[in-house]
């Protein structure tokens, strides 16, 4: 009989068609319940605000004029009108795809006729408050879809930590700064960078920043760092102790064995613009990458004002550390005019970046600068340039609220404006552990070039490419 039934058993293939139903169901809602027990608080808030978010999209989007009406009917809806009258306006409402983090909802949403990024980012402070997000911003995602980011917490008053992994890193010459105020990535990058600027009040993050970059680029045998602490007299007393093992040369706040610091990388960027083309056979270190043996020299200037400070008397003494102060500023504006395509990137982070802490021929040639708290408008503008005052919630004037000790605020490479970005915090222990580990890398970058006719530098520079003229 079952070989005659004429349908072939599918309604025998139906009770199991249902069960089988039934068990994804339990099996998708068994895993939501798992995965909402097993979060923290901050992200089941995130969940239930997601879950909101999608539930209300339709009216939402409708009562925003996010959506769009087409009057044209589809051939099924006229084919289906018999009776001759108007085919009723179709709404139709953009497809919204939802995730959530402990800060809060991103969401995907397509665009429509009419309905693009513009009218998406009109929208964004009604958004904000139907979602009950602290703000919310609207960013192209790719043709045709925008992101919509929203917080619910604000991501800059969360203290972050940052582990190091202690490998190398996978982009060469890029950091990671931490999250900006919707909680993404922020990262920066120092390829054909010649100079970088960090500027802050004290105990704002300035040299903590610097602590995270040393952590994260040490493991990388491609790069090599030399250090000039200003604010101490001997490596052993400042914040740097750790990494002097990682360091082919460093020196505190003597103007004199800081002369001889500068000095000796400005031949050794002579030096090295002189073997360029026959060591590495391009004009520039950068079309093929730093390498071991010619690795990115990084020298950080920390206190930066203490080596070219204006020395005002006419003493003996006094005139002597004037002359030493503008010769440091001029050997510091050489390293950051000429070192990019040999490889050498220079660090200057200070109180204030006004023209008497870092010479305005010097800070107007880097490229990226950041600031932590600042006290006035004037230091503001030294260290983000004019347009920060364009930019008021941006600016770090209003940083100086101690919910805000590892937060700057940057004119970022890829987009316009300024933005505001929290920086994690590298626990001393952690810092001090990479550097150990990686002192076997530090090798002094003269010592890895072949050898070359002196004579065809300069020699009234007094300059020698050996470790003992630092």
């Amino acid at each position: 009989m079952k070989d005659n039934d004429p349908t072939g058993g599918a309604f025998g293939y139906g009770p199991l068609a249902v069960g089988l139903g039934l068990a994804v169901l339990v099996g998708w809602s068994v895993w939501w319940v798992v995965r909402y027990l097993r979060a923290d608080a901050m992200t089941r808030q995130s969940i239930r605000q997601a879950v909101r978010v999608r539930r209300t999209w339709k009216r939402l989007a409708q009562m925003l004029k996010l959506c769009a009406t087409d009057k044209m009917p589809t051939p099924l809806a006229s084919l289906a009108n018999t009776d001759g009258k108007p085919v009723k306006p179709r709404i139709l409402v953009p497809a919204l795809k939802v995730t959530h983090d402990a800060y809060g909802v991103i969401a995907r949403a397509a665009c429509l006729p009419g309905v693009g990024l513009e009218q998406y980012q009109k929208a964004a402070p009604h958004l904000a408050d139907a979602w009950r997000c602290t703000r919310v911003a609207v960013t192209q995602d790719k043709p045709g879809h925008v992101v919509i980011r929203g917080v619910r917490l604000d991501p800059l008053k969360f203290p972050t930590e940052h582990r190091p992994t202690g490998t190398v890193p996978e982009k060469v010459a890029r950091l990671d700064l931490g999250v900006d105020e919707y909680a993404s990535p922020v990262s920066v990058d120092l390829r054909h960078v010649p100079g970088m600027t960090v500027g802050g009040l004290p105990g704002k993050g300035k040299t903590s920043l610097i602590n995270k970059l040393l952590s994260d680029w040490a493991p990388a045998p491609w790069v090599q760092f030399a250090g000039a602490d200003g604010k101490v007299s001997a490596a052993y007393e400042g914040d740097y102790a750790d990494w002097i093992q990682r360091m082919f040369a460093f020196v505190g706040d003597d103007l004199e064995e800081a002369n001889r610091l500068f000095k000796r990388l400005v031949h050794l960027r002579r030096v090295r613009s002189m073997l360029v083309r026959d060591v590495l056979g391009v004009k520039s270190m950068w079309d093929v990458g730093p390498s071991e043996k010619w690795p990115l020299v990084v020298l950080i200037i920390d206190e930066a004002h203490t080596y070219f400070r204006d020395h005002k008397g006419s003493d003996r003494e006094t005139k002597h550390l004037a002359a030493l102060s503008a010769e440091n500023a001029r050997l510091v504006e050489d390293l950051v005019k000429k070192g990019r395509s040999v490889g050498i990137l220079v660090i200057l982070a200070t109180q204030k970046t006004t023209g008497d802490a870092i010479p305005t021929f010097i800070r107007d040639v880097c490229p990226v600068g950041l600031s932590f708290a600042q006290k006035t408008a004037e230091a503001a503008v030294a260290a983000l340039g004019e347009d920060i005052r364009d930019w008021p919630d941006a600016n770090p004037i209003n940083l100086q609220d101690p919910a805000y000790v590892g937060v700057a605020s940057m004119n970022h490479q890829s987009q316009p404006g300024f933005t505001r970005i929290r920086t994690p915090y590298v626990p001393d222990e952690w810092a001090a552990e990479i550097a150990h580990t990686t002192a076997h890398l530090s090798a002094d970058p003269a010592d890895l070039l072949p050898s070359v006719d002196l004579t065809k530098t300069d020699p009234d520079d007094g300059v020698s490419l050996s470790p003992a003229a630092a």
